[in-house]
């Protein structure tokens, strides 16, 4: 995890002739980096509280207005907030928290309200011990905590202890406070208390299932859930089977996954053994399986979105967990990471962006490679209207690598206008400024949508997990005396659930099995066998080139 990591975070996006943006020897390093249907696209989308009383007082359980920001995916609520003055305060909005520049610095130039070993201002969570933290997740006869409140805590508190952890803490609270160990207590109350603890239950295995992937976590989970459906109401009964069946569904659904992922791993070969086997003549290229840019940057989306799918929210902070200060017997992650979703989502960018340069390398002839180029150029352009912005990227990472950029001849014949014009849009400079704008752009036309193909958003994935990265870094999990720094979490949790409204989007292209098989399984050149074949189509131009042309003539080919 840690090279996986240095290798993500430390590159930008290249000019021509510069590395890949994805290397690390035989692969590349993480970096930053037409149709005529009619379409909408992003250009024309760029075109167009709460009080906080004391806490022994009872207040109204109001609904919560969240504008910004809707945590991601959450079943349909098994509850209803009652009417009437019942509940403990309730987390504030996202709105409310964050100004259009990031953190609201001002929240801290007045005077803190103190609740219970939780720390307001102006109505917001700021801070707070872990214990009462813990404590402001569990619900009770008169409180069921606030969703947005559920996902950013279960998200962040993984930086402070193991998922399990958490959840017997819970399960401790929940029997001790709401005595579910006690078969003659109250029924009444027990019918007030269990169909809350079996939302919360509920949308933890709906919003973080691979916690789940843990024994101690499923044997809390079981214990808890037989304590509720134990109970007298047929209907708790049917909601825990319908909970556990689902979580089961979702691990299952997993492993088949992974299962594919290992096995088109295996099956991978270099392009260069293929073509000592089968002479060139008879090979197949990009655009003899789909000669339709649009078509190709249709199927690529469905890569995306299935690949982006099975992302976790929880693995963007475990790729950045370190030592918590306060726990000096353990690191904060060791055996925690239960998946690697979000690395073979990385690898496929790779393997795009190598993928590209090889179906350009790999022509003979000077206007078949020069009619690759404007083929991908097309296909980054259709990315772009359909709001695929890491397909995009690959394509340009690939189109800038070293052994395609060098080919000055070929070049000469594209009508490099509409890659400019590609290149300028997802330009480094100003903090990826004209990126981030056509990502806004996307975003906006997702939310007002009135198709399905309209709602796509695929983000760079690299840039935003560099963003995540550096939002972690810049501040500390712990304020000086000791409480956790909540802040921090509210702004993490809704970078996150951004992405996952983004990610469960369904996909509205028709699937086309053949040009997917070809774009997971086809052999691409190594980078040695990239250099090999672009020096082959246009020779060295200087001793250092000359040099590296023999050396892997000799160690590739056996030749001389």
């Amino acid at each position: 995890m840690a090279k996986f990591l240095a290798e993500l975070l430390g590159c930008t996006l290249p000019s021509k002739g510069a590395s890949p943006m994805f290397e690390s020897k035989s692969h590349s390093r993480v970096g930053l980096k037409s149709s005529t249907k009619q379409k909408t696209t992003i250009f024309s989308a760029l075109a167009s509280e709460k009080s906080l009383s004391d806490c022994k007082k009872e207040q109204q359980w109001k609904p919560s207005m969240y504008s910004n920001i809707t945590p991601v995916c959450f079943p349909s609520p098994l509850i209803e907030k009652p009417i009437g003055k019942e509940s403990m305060p309730q987390t504030p909005p996202f709105s409310a928290m964050f100004d259009s520049s990031g953190y609201n610095r001002n929240l801290y130039q007045s005077a803190e309200d103190s609740c219970g070993g939780l720390y307001y201002h102006d109505n917001n969570l700021l801070s707070g011990s872990l214990e009462a933290l813990i404590q402001h997740l569990v619900p009770n006869v008169d409180y069921y905590p606030d969703r947005t409140y559920i996902f950013t805590f279960l998200l962040s508190s993984r930086l402070f202890m193991h998922p399990y952890e958490l959840m017997a803490k819970v399960c401790h609270l929940c029997v001790e406070h709401q005595q579910l160990s006690d078969p003659d207590s109250d029924k009444n109350q027990m019918r007030k208390i269990a169909p809350k603890i079996l939302q919360l239950l509920t949308e933890w295995t709906e919003t973080f299932p691979y916690d789940f992937r843990d024994e101690r976590m499923m044997r809390n989970l079981k214990d808890l859930a037989h304590r509720i459906a134990s109970g007298e109401e047929q209907t708790y009964r049917k909601n825990v089977q319908q909970m556990m069946q689902c979580l089961i569904r979702k691990l299952a659904t997993l492993s088949q996954y992974e299962e594919v992922l290992a096995k088109i791993s295996s099956t991978s070969t270099d392009r260069l053994t293929v073509l000592k086997t089968k002479p060139q003549s008879i090979q197949r290229d990009i655009i003899t399986i789909c000669n339709d840019p649009y078509t190709l940057a249709q199927q690529l989306t469905h890569i995306e979105l299935e690949r982006l799918n099975y992302i976790g929210p929880e693995e963007f902070v475990q790729a950045f967990v370190q030592k918590d200060p306060l726990d000096n017997d353990k690191s904060c992650y060791s055996e925690r990471k239960k998946t690697r979703n979000l690395e073979a989502y990385v690898e496929w960018f790779n393997r795009l962006s190598y993928l590209v340069a090889t179906e350009i390398c790999m022509p003979v002839k000077k206007k078949h490679r020069a009619r690759m180029i404007e083929y991908f150029i097309d296909v980054a352009r259709e990315c772009f209207n359909i709001g695929n912005f890491n397909s995009l990227m690959a394509i340009i990472s690939g189109m800038n690598m070293s052994p395609v950029s060098r080919l000055k001849k070929t070049w000469a014949k594209v009508k490099t206008a509409k890659f400019d014009i590609l290149e300028h849009q997802m330009d480094p400079s100003s903090n990826f400024y004209n990126y981030r704008t056509a990502l806004r752009g996307a975003a906006q036309r997702s939310l007002t949508a009135h198709s399905s193909r309209e709602k796509i958003v695929i983000p760079f994935f690299s840039l935003l997990i560099k963003d995540i990265y550096f939002l972690n870094e810049g501040c500390a999990n712990r304020l000086p005396n000791g409480h956790v720094n909540f802040e921090k979490f509210w702004e993490l949790a809704k970078q996150v659930s951004e992405f996952m409204t983004w990610k469960q989007v369904e996909c509205p292209f028709e699937r086309d099995r053949k040009i997917l098989q070809y774009l997971l399984t086809v052999p691409v050149f190594s980078e040695d066998a990239l250099y090999l074949a672009s020096y082959e189509s246009e020779g060295p131009e200087n001793h250092i080139e000359k040099d590296r042309w023999k050396s892997l003539r000799s160690t590739l080919l056996g030749r001389v």
